[in-house]
């Protein structure tokens, strides 16, 4: 079975500049995801999607296959789901399952992306995706009106104690896994078509860097984590 992992890294990064390149724990941001993606032994190519020629650098320094894609699917409205369609519509042989791994979810280990994919190869799912408990209950949201506050889930109390509170999650954006024929059916932005599964990742895994702040806070648990 042919699994292919992309590795959407765009060059532009208003909230970090060169961020997918950038140094975490002595190698690129990007490294990470490669040799996480390298280590699950279900990957059979790994290829990092890129505008920028220093992140093409970096992945070809790594030992990974790099395919460069214009700036209508690297701009700030690009969808990731146009890109990978792109790639796809240039292969002559398409692979079974497409995998999609974010470059700033360096804490991402290999077992992640194969929990993401047992899914599809061995219970029956269509797609898959790494997901976290929601660092807030969406129930204990607030919106504003006029300068006044309203519950954000119309007429629910959200005064109630959080043991209380329905559970939440929220995608963490470290993995997701879709089998290709039915990825490429289906018209939406959605990367879990047809029959999806909720893959749990802890928290001290689910970081995502965006910010200084949360480089900083990821190299803190890696140190931390480490044996």
């Amino acid at each position: 079975m042919k699994i292919i992992a992309f590795i959407l890294a765009r060059a532009g990064s208003k909230g970090l500049p060169g961020k997918n390149i950038i140094d975490f724990m002595g190698k690129p941001l990007i490294a990470w995801s490669i040799d996480a993606a390298r280590g699950c032994d279900h990957i059979t190519d790994i290829i990092v999607s890129t505008d920028g020629e220093k992140i093409a650098q970096a992945a070809h320094d790594h030992g990974c296959n790099v395919m460069m894609r214009g700036e209508a699917l690297s701009n700030d409205t690009a969808l990731p789901k146009d890109a990978i369609r792109y790639h796809l519509s240039q292969m002559e042989t398409q692979p079974d399952i497409t995998v999609l791994l974010q470059p700033t979810s360096p804490l991402r280990i290999s077992e992640d992306i194969t929990n993401c994919l047992t899914p599809l190869l061995n219970e029956g799912y269509d797609s898959a995706a790494t997901f976290m408990k929601a660092p807030k209950s969406p129930y204990q949201v607030w919106t504003e009106n006029k300068g006044s506050p309203s519950p954000f889930v119309e007429g629910f109390n959200p005064w109630q104690p959080r043991q209380a509170l329905p559970p939440t999650y929220c995608l963490n954006g470290a993995c997701y896994a879709v089998k290709t024929d039915i990825f490429l059916q289906d018209d939406t932005h959605s990367f879990l078509p047809g029959k999806a599964k909720m893959v749990l990742m802890p928290d001290e895994r689910s970081v995502d860097i965006d910010t200084k702040l949360d480089l900083d806070i990821a190299a803190a648990i890696y140190k931390a984590t480490q044996p």
